[in-house]
């Protein structure tokens, strides 16, 4: 049997790395990917880096751009101009040797003020593992990088029969100040599926963001295809940011306790 529950995933910045996890220049893909979002599952449930993640397999991802913020680049700097024994750590416990401490630069690419709602689908008992380690977290949630919390509300359904269908008709969106508008006043955004629409209309890409292991030091990822589509919403889920957006997100929230 089937579930899904639904995720706001907001804050100050987000970065959602997709090939450069230890390159000087820092990536972040435009939306949150399937490796961002299976690592902040598997933090909320306490699991260590090298856990079996196969059990994460059966769950489906579609996410919803409400705002998509603004790129963000952060030259970073790290030590330089120490003896080799005072210099920063490295990932293994250990100090750079001989004449290799020149500081360490990196360009760290981030999403400023994105806003994304996420359906996640799978078998029920999987789904509400998540769901119970999203309100009670053993490790902190962040939005890509542990530089990056996520403001709340973080999880906005525990039990959706279906969340994408969430996402196409009732789940409210931060009005923005510039919206596509589509036919009879409704507002285009677009929703990135793990699936092809039936009727073909959608840019397909490819992505190595599938973990298969987060293992420090033997981080492997598969590849997957993901689909871009343009979907038209009423205009009336829009809501000005502040108390109104907040109050509508609360209404939304409440279909839980409804439904119970």
């Amino acid at each position: 049997m089937s579930g899904g529950l639904v995720l706001r995933l907001a804050g100050p910045l987000q970065s959602w790395g997709e090939h450069s996890a230890f390159a000087a220049e820092r990536d972040t893909a435009g939306f949150p990917t399937r490796s961002g979002l299976i690592g902040l599952f598997a933090a909320a449930m306490g699991l260590a880096r090298g856990s079996d993640l196969t059990g994460f397999d059966p769950l489906r991802l579609s996410v919803r751009v409400d705002a998509p913020g603004l790129l963000l680049t952060d030259f970073h700097t790290v030590g330089g101009g120490l003896p080799a024994g005072r210099t920063v750590p490295t990932a293994e416990g250990k100090h750079r040797s001989g004449d290799n401490t020149a500081t360490i630069v990196t360009r760290r690419r981030y999403l400023a003020d994105a806003v994304f709602t996420v359906a996640v689908t799978g078998p029920e008992d999987l789904i509400t593992a998540i769901g119970d380690a999203l309100l009670r977290p053993v490790w902190q949630p962040f939005l890509g990088r542990r530089s990056c919390p996520p403001d709340q509300p973080l999880l906005l359904r525990r039990s959706s029969a279906d969340p994408e269908a969430d996402l196409r008709s009732v789940v409210p969106l931060p009005r923005r100040l510039r919206f596509d508008r589509g036919a009879d006043g409704q507002v285009d955004v677009d929703l990135w599926t793990e699936t092809a629409p039936a009727d073909g209309r959608s840019a397909a890409t490819e992505l190595a963001d599938v973990p298969v292991s987060f293992d420090r030091y033997d981080r492997r990822y598969a590849r997957r295809s993901v689909y871009r589509q343009t979907i038209s919403l009423p205009d009336g889920l829009c809501h000005s940011p502040g108390r109104a957006y907040q109050n509508a997100l609360y209404r939304y929230m409440r279909l839980d306790r409804e439904a119970a």
